[in-house]
């Protein structure tokens, strides 16, 4: 799924002009040449190849042959009681306690047994335990707050 901060590259074959690197902006949203801004966050790729492709097809051009592959995704951040708080690439699969190992592990004042994520989009901040399930998405923002003596 496409998230804000995605790279993406949008290939569309006998149009060099549109063909290119493309950053999806904080709203969700690529500006591409002759389209428009097309919403892109929380599309797949291919859901985004028809979305665009129905906006070029809009007088454009006749019969647009798009492809869209994801480059580089959103990084995460890190903060609170880590010893290495900031921002980190997001890889495939990455769980809380993933982020925490990048973020070089839990300082002696963490509170170990929840982590506090904001998701990318979203102001609501929600408590969760670190039991190494909890899967964290591009734009993730994770903090490990401070055990109480």
């Amino acid at each position: 799924m496409i998230r804000p901060s995605d790279q993406l590259r949008v290939q569309v074959y006998d149009d060099q002009n549109i063909t290119g690197e493309y950053q999806v902006d904080a709203s969700g949203h690529i500006s591409i040449p002759l389209a428009g801004r097309v919403k892109a966050s929380g599309l797949t790729p291919s859901q985004l190849e028809r979305a665009i492709a129905a906006k070029l097809s809009n007088g454009v051009l006749k019969k647009p042959d798009v492809a869209v592959q994801i480059l580089a995704y959103g990084p995460i951040y890190v903060h609170g009681e880590v010893k290495r708080a900031g921002e980190f690439p997001y890889k495939p699969g990455l769980t809380i306690m993933d982020a925490v190992a990048l973020a070089g592990g839990f300082t002696y004042r963490a509170d170990e047994s929840a982590a506090f994520v904001t998701r990318a989009g979203s102001h609501v901040e929600r408590s969760y335990g670190l039991n190494g399930t909890v899967r964290i998405y591009p734009g993730d923002n994770i903090r490990i707050p401070e055990r109480f003596f």
